[in-house]
């Protein structure tokens, strides 16, 4: 982290203030608590799974697993008929999770390729994965072009397999396919839990004019491309994303979003890493002296415009964690390239054979799980914040 100790001191306090000024807000005024810590959209109401004996047996605390302070063992009789307590060492105490969060929090986040929620397609699918204690975040990031099972809406003209990101699509209001909770975002969590095992506990999704006005919010965002990045049209069907030299730029909110979404040219993986450098710039700038105290009044400003079951708490929460992410505790990751390649499947809906990304779902499903438990990535793999 090689931020100077005043200015991470200034951040500090703060993230500090905020999450004070509004606790005591809460203290003060009674009503504002139910506000405060109720979900601002549906929630996900994911199905109960049955437990296996493999996930039970999974479940079981191994004595390690026990926190032991001593254990009674008993002499023999001709020495002492009473038994005797041998203190062994303690274990530590849990350290409690930062600002007042949970140990895990593990959110679906979606960029949606519309200007509203009733419609568009999961433009970028990700999974946050917040560690409160560590403290630390890992971001996984899901091909959209995957073929899945899509639950659910095999009442409404038979749809039962997509790419992973129509399942956003079909669940949206607009589109009147999906009755169940949380509407694409749902949809969208339950595809990924009934395929790969992946089952998130929130949702937030962001789209595209929503995305702008946040970049816009913070006075823009700074990044350095490496090396140009081309997004301009390969035929008359693509949209003019604009072309980026290499080199320092500073970019307003249409900038960014269009660097975000430029694939054409090269491929999803490309694409994740101009988000990444996005995402970067934005903690950055979000978490910078000038733009930190500000934060209540961005997340006032934006309540409504983001589709998120979650609270203003645990929004708070999640705010007053990022001045304590270090540069090597924001981890990026993706499914290795090796086990994907490309393919084509009939698409019922289309008609005709459509691209989509092939893989052993087994595979998928062990990454996934790995991912779930904290186990990988432990090192990025891919480019981090600098």
């Amino acid at each position: 982290d090689m931020r100077h100790p005043q200015q991470k001191t200034l951040i500090a306090l703060a993230a500090s203030a905020i999450m004070v000024a509004v606790a005591a807000g809460a203290l003060i005024f009674p009503k504002a608590i139910q506000k405060w810590s109720a979900p601002l959209g549906p929630s996900l109401e994911l199905p109960t799974h049955t437990p296996t004996m493999e996930s039970l047996v999974r479940e079981i605390p191994t004595p390690t697993d026990v926190p032991a302070t001593q254990i009674t063992a008993v002499e023999p009789v001709s020495r002492k008929d009473t038994p005797t307590t041998v203190p062994i060492l303690s274990a530590s105490p849990s350290p409690e999770p930062l600002c007042g969060g949970p140990p895990i929090m593990t959110v679906l986040a979606v960029g949606a390729d519309s200007d509203d929620y009733d419609y568009g397609l999961a433009d970028v699918i990700r999974i946050a994965r917040v560690d409160f204690i560590t403290p630390k975040v890992s971001m996984l990031s899901m091909p959209r072009d995957l073929w899945v099972e899509i639950p659910g809406i095999a009442d409404h003209y038979n749809i039962t397999h997509g790419k992973l990101n129509q399942a956003y699509f079909y669940g949206g209001p607009g589109m009147g396919y999906y009755d169940g909770p949380g509407a694409g975002p749902g949809l969208l969590a339950r595809t990924l839990d009934l395929n790969f095992g992946l089952r998130v506990e929130h949702y937030g999704a962001v789209n595209m004019d929503t995305f702008v006005k946040v970049v816009d919010a913070v006075g823009g965002i700074d990044i350095y491309l490496p090396n140009d990045v081309d997004g301009r049209p390969i035929d008359d069907r693509t949209e003019d994303m604009g072309y980026f030299t290499a080199g320092q730029h500073h970019f307003n909110g249409n900038e960014a979003l269009r660097l975000s979404r430029i694939r054409k040219k090269y491929n999803d993986f490309t694409r994740m890493d101009n988000q990444n450098m996005v995402l970067c710039a934005l903690k950055a700038k979000i978490t910078s002296p000038a733009v930190l105290p500000k934060i209540p009044q961005i997340i006032a400003a934006f309540q409504g415009a983001v589709l998120t079951d979650l609270s203003l708490e645990q929004i708070g929460q999640l705010a007053c964690l990022l001045p304590h992410l270090k540069r090597d505790s924001l981890l990026f990751t993706s499914l290795p390239q090796e086990i994907l390649s490309p393919g084509r499947v009939f698409s019922p809906q289309q008609k005709k054979t459509t691209f989509v990304m092939e893989a052993d779902y087994e595979v998928i499903r062990d990454y996934v799980r790995q991912f779930m438990e904290g186990t990988w990535p432990t090192e990025p793999d891919e480019p981090t914040c600098p």
